[in-house]
């Protein structure tokens, strides 16, 4: 059943007051249907039909909400239904919202869960952003390295309901440092009495809490896991980051990285707190004027370059007005070059494909490949340069084509490499940013190819 049809059952069931139906009509849909189904009612209404809910299909619907979705739903329910609906919640998500509840909610809630909740919700919550520890679950499967197969199985399958993943289990000894880990098929196969700390793996790929939450999620692509387990500074196993959860980074970060290649901040909160991920659908008029004026500010400022370079040979154009038509032309090619190569490039630093030692290298592949294709280009404009201007300004066209490509292509791939040596994001080298630096560097390489080529009326 669609999202459409799933909507049009709810209102119809809340226009005549009848929740048992919602219940029974919810029953086999899928979350992620009437996830969608609820974003499009009010909050009063969407509570209504949550509650209308078990606990358990409550807060496994709960997690397929947008994060603005999720805080405007728990400032509708009242404090014994949020308890309810955040003890259901896997460990993950509930800390993820706890973090977005305003102070005044947290410390109404926390009264109303159990320690053992309490607890592990603070611990959660109390890691900093964009690290390993910020996206991890302490939902994990864990193991005593002298527990037989059949314990273990035993011990799997009472846990399994509550876990994120048991097709791996983590082996920690008696102080919980992780030792080990090993798979459900292993032990499915292995005869009861084997021991686990027999047919454990000892080499585990494991990251540290504190460490940079896209350095996980690269690990478990490059390692292709299912779930990675997380350490503290003493070695000791304090939770995973699963897969889909190191996907929902990877598309954060992508996110993120158009954004800023587009020359958009994040949006920032009171006192500069960022605001949680929103859809430019949801976004305010006032949010989206602060996420990109500050750019677009900035370069108005660098365009004055361009000017300052037009009027410095006033009396260039003021001789051959034709090189006026092809002047757009021209500098958007080196723009457009040097934004292609910059985008190639934040992506390739991005996923580890190219590292600092590689810019001498690509530096000179880009310029061979810039020179063709600014040869191509020049090809193609040529012919319109002698019907318009003729000969000399078509040999002038042709060259500043090449030159402006090349120059553009070198900024666009070089400018990445530099943001990252100096530790600052990649993605920062935005399309404007670059287009605005290669428009200055056209007009003057442009100008400069033709004050040097063609005849100046009145010289010698």
């Amino acid at each position: 059943m669609t999202a459409r049809i799933v909507n049009a059952a709810i209102n119809g069931f809340l226009a005549n007051g009848d929740v048992d139906s919602i219940r029974v009509a919810l029953r086999d849909q899928h979350p992620a249907d009437v996830a969608a189904a609820l974003e499009d009612l009010g909050p009063v209404e969407a509570a209504r039909v949550l509650l209308a809910l078990p606990e358990r299909r409550q807060a496994e619907l709960f997690g397929y909400l947008e994060p603005t979705i999720q805080v405007e739903l728990a400032r509708q329910l009242a404090r014994s239904d949020l308890a309810r609906l955040i003890t259901a919640m896997s460990h993950d998500e509930r800390a993820d919202l706890f973090k977005r509840l305003s102070v005044e909610q947290q410390q109404a809630l926390l009264p109303g869960l159990a320690h053992a909740e309490r607890e592990d919700i603070r611990n959660l919550a109390s890691y900093p952003e964009g690290t390993a520890g910020s996206v991890m679950t302490s939902d994990y499967a864990s193991l005593a390295p002298d527990a037989t197969a059949r314990e273990a199985i035993d011990t799997l399958r009472r846990e399994a309901p509550d876990k994120e993943t048991i097709y791996d289990a983590y082996v920690v000894d008696d102080r919980r440092m992780l030792v080990g880990v090993v798979a459900l098929r292993d032990l499915l196969v292995a005869d009861d009495a084997t021991r686990v700390g027999d047919i454990m793996r000892t080499d585990v790929v494991f990251a540290r809490a504190e460490d940079p939450r896209e350095e996980v999620a690269r690990k478990i692509a490059d390692y292709d896991l299912l779930a990675l387990p997380v350490v503290d500074g003493n070695n000791m196993l304090v939770g995973i980051v699963t897969a889909d959860d190191a996907l929902d980074v990877e598309i954060e970060r992508a996110t993120r990285d158009f954004r800023r290649i587009g020359a958009v901040q994040e949006g920032l909160g009171h006192k500069g707190a960022v605001l949680p991920p929103v859809t430019i659908k949801d976004a305010s008029i006032w949010l989206l004027y602060r996420m990109r004026i500050v750019w677009l500010v900035v370069l108005v400022f660098g365009n004055i370059f361009s000017g300052a370079g037009i009027a410095y040979f006033e009396d260039t154009i003021a001789a051959y007005v034709a090189l006026v038509f092809f002047l757009p032309l021209l500098i958007d090619s080196g723009g457009n070059a040097g934004s292609q190569a910059a985008t190639l490039m934040v992506r390739a630093l991005a996923t580890g494909d190219v590292r600092l030692r590689d810019w001498t290298g690509m530096i000179g592949k880009e310029v061979l490949v810039a020179g063709l294709l600014g040869v191509t280009m020049a090809a193609a404009v040529s012919v319109i340069g002698v019907v318009r201007g003729g000969p000399e300004i078509a040999a002038v066209v042709a060259a500043a084509m090449v030159l402006i490509v090349i120059v553009g292509s070198t900024i666009g791939m070089s400018l990445p490499f530099l943001l990252w040596r100096l530790k600052l994001d990649p993605a920062s080298a935005s399309a404007p940013l670059i287009t605005s630096i290669a428009d200055a560097v056209g007009v003057l390489i442009y100008f400069m190819v033709a004050t040097s080529f063609l005849p100046m009326p009145g010289a010698d």
